[in-house]
């Protein structure tokens, strides 16, 4: 069984509007969380912290 996360930042069950992550086979995954049912992306870990680093900088207009 696969354990999805969200942030501690986020509102929890009540707030639906995130993404969650997991790890599962050397990958980190992400979906999300309005929609559990559909498509994942799959992240090695160099590339999903390459990610956060871009987003926070503000580069993907998040």
């Amino acid at each position: 069984m696969i354990e999805w996360r969200k942030s501690s930042r986020s509102g929890g069950d009540s707030d639906p509007a995130c993404v969650e992550l997991a790890r599962l086979d050397g990958l980190v995954w992400v979906r999300d969380s309005k929609d559990p049912d559909g498509g994942w992306l799959g992240f090695g870990r160099e590339s999903f912290a390459g990610l956060l680093v871009r987003v926070k900088q503000g580069q993907h207009g998040l």
